[in-house]
Formats: C-alpha cells, sequence, structure tokens
C-alpha cells in the first residue's frame, strides 16, 4: 500500500511538472480561445503583450514628433450612432497635417497600444519598397525562393514576391474565422504553443490556382514577405522596421509586435501601436513617403502599392501591394484595414488621414463595411 501511495505520488508530482513547464502555453491557448469575447475583446485589444509573446520595435531615441491641433471636427449624432453600432474604441483625425479629432471609448485611452490586425500588412508594403530602393531586393518578379529558399518545397514554389504583394500566390489558405478546424485558426495555435510560423508555412504544399493567376485574400502571404525581407536584409522585421520607418516617424511610444515561440513577429497581423501614432504613419504615407524633413518611403513606391493592380472581381474593393482601394474610390483614396474595426483610410484630395481601431464583432455582416467607409469619407469631408 504504501508503495502505491508513492508510486501515486510521483505520478501527481510528474503531472504538475509538465503543468509548470507548459503553463505559459496553455496560458497563451487559453487566451487565443476567449480572444474575441464580448466582455473581453476591448480589453484584450489593448493588451495583447499581456498574452502572447512579443518583441518591442524601439521607437529610437528622438523627440516625438508633433501634432499641431487643427479646428476641432465634431462628430455628428449620426455619427456618434455609428461609434457605438460599430464598437469604435479610437478614432484619430489629421486634415494638412494638422490633429483635428480625437476620442476614446469603451474605456480605452490615447495610452493604448491597439492591435493592429490586416492593418500591419501596410507596414510590410512599405519596408518592402525600401528593401527594393537600397538594393537589398533585387526585383518584386523574383520568386520568394530566392530570399526564402525554406519555401523551395512548399506551395510558394512558383510564386514571385509581386504574386505575394497581390494575394494572388494561389496557395490554399481558409480564412475562416469562425471556423475551428480553418488554416487561419491552426496559425492561431501555432502563435499560442510557441511554435514556428516558418515551418507552418513551409508545410502548406497545396495550391487551387497558379501563382499569378487570380487574386484571392491570403494572410499567410504576408508572413511569407516577411521571410523575403529577412532573407534579403539578414535583420528581424523589428529592427528593420524600427531603423527604416519607426524610429524617423518619431512615434510616442515603442510598438510592438506579438511573436511566435522562436522570436518571428507575427507581421500578418500582430503589430500593436498607439492611435495616434498610426495616424503618423499615415501621415507619411499621404506625404509620398516624406516626414520630419526625410524621405522614409520612396514616393513612386507608394504611388505604384496603392494603385489597383491585383486580378479582383468587377465591382468588389480592389487590391495593391497590400493596400486596399474602394471599388468606387476617387483617385487618391485608399486604406490599410483590419479585421473588427481597424482602418488608416488616407484620401489625398482633402489631405485627411484618419486612424479607426475598433472591436466590432460583427464587422463581417452585410452593409458594415459600407457604412464605415460612408463614415469615414463624411469625417474626410466634414
Amino acid at each position: 500500500m504504501k508503495r502505491f501511495i508513492r508510486i501515486v505520488i510521483v505520478v501527481w508530482l510528474g503531472v504538475g511538472a509538465v503543468a509548470l513547464y507548459h503553463q505559459d502555453r496553455i496560458a497563451r491557448l487559453l487566451a487565443v480561445n476567449s480572444l474575441f469575447d464580448a466582455d473581453r475583446i476591448t480589453h484584450n485589444f489593448s493588451n495583447m503583450d499581456a498574452a502572447f509573446l512579443h518583441e518591442e520595435v524601439s521607437r529610437g531615441d528622438g523627440p516625438v514628433s508633433e501634432l499641431p491641433k487643427g479646428a476641432p471636427l465634431r462628430l455628428t449624432p449620426e455619427q456618434q450612432d455609428w461609434v457605438e453600432q460599430a464598437d469604435v474604441t479610437a478614432i484619430v483625425v489629421l486634415q494638412n497635417g494638422k490633429l483635428r479629432h480625437e476620442s476614446y471609448y469603451r474605456d480605452t485611452t490615447a495610452e493604448d497600444r491597439r492591435i493592429s490586425w490586416s492593418v500591419a500588412k501596410s507596414f510590410i508594403s512599405v519596408l518592402m519598397g525600401i528593401a527594393l530602393d537600397e538594393g537589398a531586393i533585387d526585383s518584386i518578379d523574383d520568386p520568394v525562393t530566392k530570399y526564402a529558399p525554406s519555401l523551395m518545397d512548399s506551395a510558394y514554389a512558383g510564386a514571385s514576391i509581386e504574386d505575394v504583394l497581390l494575394m494572388s500566390s494561389g496557395v490554399t489558405f481558409d480564412e475562416d474565422y469562425l471556423d475551428p478546424s480553418s488554416d487561419i485558426n491552426k496559425m492561431g495555435r501555432v502563435l499560442a504553443l510557441g511554435r514556428s510560423m516558418d515551418a507552418f508555412t513551409a508545410d502548406l504544399t497545396e495550391t487551387f490556382q497558379p501563382a499569378g493567376s487570380a487574386w484571392q485574400y491570403v494572410s499567410i502571404d504576408t508572413h511569407v514577405l516577411g521571410m523575403v525581407l529577412r532573407g534579403a536584409t539578414g535583420k528581424s522585421i523589428p529592427v528593420l522596421l524600427s531603423e527604416k520607418v519607426i524610429a524617423p516617424l518619431g512615434l510616442e511610444a515603442s510598438p510592438y509586435y506579438v511573436t511566435d515561440g522562436y522570436g518571428t513577429a507575427f507581421v500578418l497581423g500582430g503589430l500593436n501601436m498607439r492611435t495616434r501614432d498610426y495616424a503618423r504613419f499615415g501621415q507619411m504615407v499621404l506625404q509620398d513617403g516624406r516626414y520630419n524633413g526625410h524621405q522614409i518611403v520612396p514616393a513612386e513606391w507608394l504611388r505604384q502599392s496603392t494603385m489597383p493592380l491585383a486580378k479582383t472581381k468587377a465591382g468588389a474593393i480592389q487590391y495593391g501591394y497590400q493596400w486596399w482601394i474602394p471599388a468606387d474610390a476617387q483617385e487618391g483614396e485608399f486604406m490599410a484595414r483590419g479585421i473588427y474595426g481597424q482602418y488608416i483610410y488616407i484620401n489625398r484630395n482633402t489631405q485627411t488621414v484618419i486612424a479607426l481601431n475598433g472591436a466590432h464583432r460583427g464587422f463581417r455582416e452585410e452593409g458594415v463595411f459600407d457604412r464605415n467607409m460612408a463614415v469615414l469619407r463624411q469625417l474626410a469631408t466634414q
């Protein structure tokens, strides 16, 4: 009997040791499962560093760039209704480089570093333009495997950098957020369990069409762009983004990326920044890549990136190099866009930048995007 008790104690100690060893993974997995719960989503989107592995993107030691005040822009009663219905958490409006409106909702503050989701993709587009300009990448016609050879036996073997920039890789990837077995949710578990995003990507082997033949939004394409940039420059994305973009912008606070277990940044949606700093990035893009007296991004690259180059369906929203263009866009109107209501909307005609954060669980419902666009356009011309 004593021997049996000793065996039970040893087993329980072993179980306890294993649980202790994996407690961080278990906590992250639980965080993934409750990330979008109605009573937690707003808090979670401001505190991703509390739940996931992450790495800071240094803002550098330069001064904070000023946002001079402009004439106040007040929301109409109808726009205030939209704020409630769209679960908006922050709005920052710049016009002609001046701060015309700033408001925060649902217990968020100006100091919150909010998750970007797919708004982060446009930051990778900017880095690609810089790498091309500096000669680290020869051409967007190059195959991605030239800079990311670990993808040689993957579904990306036949894709060029431009194919991937335009979301035309042809790679099979299920992006149904509501299906627990979808590829996008499997990817979430890769992050939660501290596994490798690079390995996950290299294991994708199926295509549904030849690369470059048609457009289909595939978020993992942006991770491939990150692999290309890392291979071409020999630097991590947080270091590269800090040196080339963030430090020159003079942000208020250092952003951070959610990472996998190998310290690789989750570049397709894991960037977290203050809303005013998202607006500063948008202002730099509006100004053809120039900010604080420095040409940060080549102007021609930004012009090309924000053109409707992808083979999207007629009458549907259009796509460039990791930037969105409305189906009925006026010239110079484009945006970075992320799930649950994240936007950096840019309108060159009215010289307006709008940084918008949200926690809208109904973001996919019919008519939601159209109403969001209507309000953004109202604010840009109000």
